[in-house]
């Protein structure tokens, strides 16, 4: 996302807050979209693992 949108998408997730919402929920949501975000920007530059690879590291079966 273009820093110049995060105010206008701060503001619409502010929106969508519960009215009874804590500062704990606000920063959760924040969190998330965070999160969200960096996988998806890791996912277009191909920084990804296959999921085969994931279960091999821990020891899952295929």
């Amino acid at each position: 996302m273009e820093n110049a949108n995060i105010k206008e998408e701060a503001r619409k997730l502010i929106e969508r807050l519960p009215a009874n919402s804590t500062w704990d929920d606000l920063m959760y949501q924040i969190y998330v979209r965070q999160v969200v975000e960096a996988g998806l920007a890791d996912s277009k530059t191909g920084k990804v693992t296959s999921v085969q690879d994931v279960r091999k590291k821990f020891g899952l079966p295929e």
